[in-house]
């Protein structure tokens, strides 16, 4: 097992580095700069010196490939550089924002498991049933429905209509709070984009969990566990449940990626304080080296989650085995 764990993590590293080719690619092939922005963003007209001063002050006179090989040389220091802006570190900038992210980001994967396995597992039981029927609609809904049209209808029956929550931010500003008073607040901030957030891969979840268990029920030996009068929880939950949460656990760990791209346009709806609103930021700005910091957070994120994924894969099914 650690052989393969550290047989994948050196195969991650060309995969990082690929990445970070391509985005600074992009990047550079986007008509303009960072100076170009700052200076559409100016109401006084500047003269042309000033100009090619900003951009030698920044770097930006230099070829492309001599500043990429000049971020990986920061890069392997630790520094993934300053903010052309600001010129604040992007690794303090992504600090203060990326808890806010995980933070939605695996509350909507909660949701989405504690609902989505449970409710495909009764639907799977009781095929072809009135709730069933629901459920299957809730499912094709659920994928269905963009996330920013769902945002937008919440926010206007729970937080304008019913004012049962929050139509944005992350807690209340001004006021004091006990610790669980404080809590309850910023849970109160959460409920909504995680729920929104979490919709469709609840769906996605229980569409898989219930197809996979009606595949399992059907088996061989379920039929004969049951002839020898196995009781039905033991027979789902012993038998049954473990094999198809196989294809779950797939499905689980593809959804980490689209969670995180998800929650960045989650977030700027709901005006939530995490990268969302910095990625865009640095997009409109051509910061390239806050674009390039945070599509390599996302990268390692999504590395990490593949990694995870296989290892539960030899948890929950006993005859894989990583050499």
């Amino acid at each position: 097992m650690t052989q393969y764990i550290l047989r994948r993590i050196l195969q991650a590293i060309p995969v990082l580095l690929g990445i970070t080719i391509i985005t600074f690619t992009f990047t550079e092939l986007a008509p303009g700069d960072a100076v170009s922005s700052m200076i559409l963003s100016q109401q006084d007209s500047i003269g042309e010196v000033d100009i090619v001063n900003l951009r030698a002050r920044y770097g930006l006179d230099q070829p492309a490939p001599v500043r990429y090989m000049a971020w990986m040389g920061g890069l392997f220091k630790g520094n993934l550089g300053v903010r052309i802006r600001s010129r604040v570190p992007v690794t303090e900038e992504i600090g203060r924002r990326l808890p806010a992210t995980l933070r939605l980001m695996f509350s909507a994967l909660a949701i989405a498991v504690v609902l989505g396995i449970p409710l495909g597992i009764y639907s799977a039981l009781n095929q072809y049933s009135r709730l069933d029927y629901i459920l299957t609609g809730f499912v094709f809904v659920g994928i269905s429905i963009p996330g920013f049209f769902a945002a937008l209808a919440v926010i206007y029956v729970f937080g304008v209509k019913l004012d049962w929550f929050p139509t944005g931010g992350y807690s209340t500003i001004g006021t004091e709070f006990s610790y669980w008073g404080k809590q309850w607040d910023r849970m109160r901030y959460l409920i909504l984009p995680a729920m929104v957030l979490g919709l469709e891969s609840t769906a996605s979840i229980m569409r898989y969990t219930r197809s996979s268990m009606l595949e399992v029920i059907r088996l061989e030996y379920i039929v004969t566990a049951r002839a020898k009068g196995l009781s039905r929880f033991v027979l789902i939950v012993r038998h049954a449940l473990r094999n198809a949460m196989l294809p779950v656990i797939t499905v689980i760990g593809l959804r980490l990626p689209t969670l995180f791209g998800g929650a960045l346009i989650i977030e700027t709806i709901f005006n939530w304080p995490g990268m969302g609103i910095l990625y865009l930021d640095g997009v409109e700005t051509r910061d390239y080296p806050l674009i390039m910091g945070m599509v390599l957070i996302s990268a390692v994120l999504i590395v990490i989650s593949n990694l995870i994924t296989d290892l539960t894969y030899a948890i929950a099914d006993p005859r894989i085995r990583y050499q």
